[in-house]
């Protein structure tokens, strides 16, 4: 395998839908996803003071936040370092759609109060991502077969929207960043930010991973990927999922934190 370091050192009837007006009708349609996941750490500090609870509730209160309150879409899936596919996690992302084009996403490993900020992903076209340079698009990874396996899912919405969501996202390529390794049982975020990478075929996603997401949000994979066998598989573009290809590039953590298990 050729290996590229970095070193930090040095659903039909919803088909004509554009993806802005998608969101503001899955937000409209969207109940409770079961905020049930806990997060997978605790971080270290003692509990808010009267005074700091007081700053918080004020904060809530009086202070506006346009970027978070954009944060509509709620997907839940999978990703593994880049170059350790044995090392895997669930991931919650809360998206917002920027444009036909762009998505971002802000990932944490839990959907509770106390979940804790895992990463990020950022999320285009197929299109756009064509105009990327040939370097760039190593860094990138399709959604195909998230989609098609029921892998990636959008929990609390009814699945007609969540299918022609899918619809959608089955044409985009994502860049993801994880820079809390959570699933270290890591109580800080230590080490560098990590490449993070999404499955491409059967039997590379751990089931019992699978299997406790499932059982925990209340949802069956297998039936949502019976459900999208309507939805065509477009060709992979050249240039992702490069990892596939031997093609492996990672921040070189000189911490010397294990990105492995």
């Amino acid at each position: 395998m050729e290996r590229y370091v970095y070193d930090a050192t040095g659903l039909n009837a919803f088909r004509p839908l554009h993806f802005t007006a998608l969101l503001t009708l899955l937000t409209a349609l969207s109940g409770c996803a079961g905020n049930n996941t806990d997060s997978k750490v605790r971080a270290p500090g003692t509990a808010e003071s009267p005074s700091t609870q007081t700053l918080d509730a004020g904060a809530a209160l009086l202070q506006s936040r346009p970027p978070v309150d954009a944060l509509n879409a709620y997907l839940d899936g999978f990703h593994f370092y880049n170059g350790h596919i044995d090392a895997q996690m669930e991931a919650h992302h809360y998206c917002a759609i920027l444009n036909e084009e762009v998505i971002q996403c802000v990932i944490y490993d839990g959907n509770r109060k106390d979940a804790k900020l895992m990463g990020v992903e950022y999320i285009i076209s197929e299109q756009l991502f064509a105009t990327l340079p040939e370097p760039e698009k190593a860094l990138w990874h399709s959604h195909v077969q998230e989609v098609k396996s029921g892998q990636l899912v959008a929990p609390g919405i009814p699945q007609i929207a969540e299918h022609a969501l899918m619809q959608k996202l089955i044409h985009t390529y994502g860049k993801t960043w994880h820079t809390w390794h959570t699933d270290l049982n890591k109580n800080l975020p230590l080490g560098v930010p990590q490449l993070m990478m999404g499955f491409t075929a059967e039997g590379q996603v751990d089931p019992k991973l699978v299997a406790e997401r499932d059982l925990r949000l209340g949802i069956d994979s297998a039936e949502r990927r019976k459900a999208r066998a309507d939805i065509p598989s477009p060709a992979i573009a050249p240039g992702a999922d490069a990892w596939s290809k031997g093609n492996v590039l990672q921040i070189l953590d000189p911490t010397n934190t294990p990105h492995t298990h």
